[in-house]
C-alpha cells in the first residue's frame, strides 16, 4: 500500500478527517516553503541566514507542526521572492 492509498482508508474515519482538515493550512504553508526553497536551491540553513534566525526554525516551520506568525512568513516570503497570499472563504455558501 502507497501513501496515498494509505491516506484514502485514514480519511474514512470521521474523527482523523476532521482533524486532517483542521491542520490544512499548516500544511499548505509548509509545502509551498519547502517548494519555493527548493526551487531556488536553497538549504534550510541558507534559507535561515537570509532572515536572520536558525536552521531549527526553518525545519519546525517546514515540518508543518505549528503555524509560524504573519511576521515569520513576510520575512521568509521575502526571502524567497514571493508575495504572501492570504484569504478567508465562507464554509458554507447559501
Amino acid at each position: 500500500m502507497n501513501w496515498k492509498e494509505y491516506k484514502q482508508e485514514l480519511l474514512k474515519d470521521v474523527d482523523f478527517a476532521r482533524e486532517y482538515k483542521a491542520l490544512e493550512p499548516e500544511y499548505q504553508v509548509a509545502a509551498s516553503l519547502i517548494r519555493l526553497r527548493l526551487k531556488q536551491g536553497l538549504t534550510q540553513e541558507q534559507l535561515a541566514k537570509a532572515i536572520n534566525t536558525k536552521q531549527a526554525s526553518i525545519a519546525r516551520l517546514e515540518s508543518g507542526v505549528r503555524l509560524p506568525s504573519l511576521s515569520m512568513v513576510r520575512k521568509v516570503a521575502d526571502a524567497l521572492d514571493a508575495d504572501v497570499v492570504i484569504k478567508l472563504k465562507p464554509r458554507h455558501t447559501h
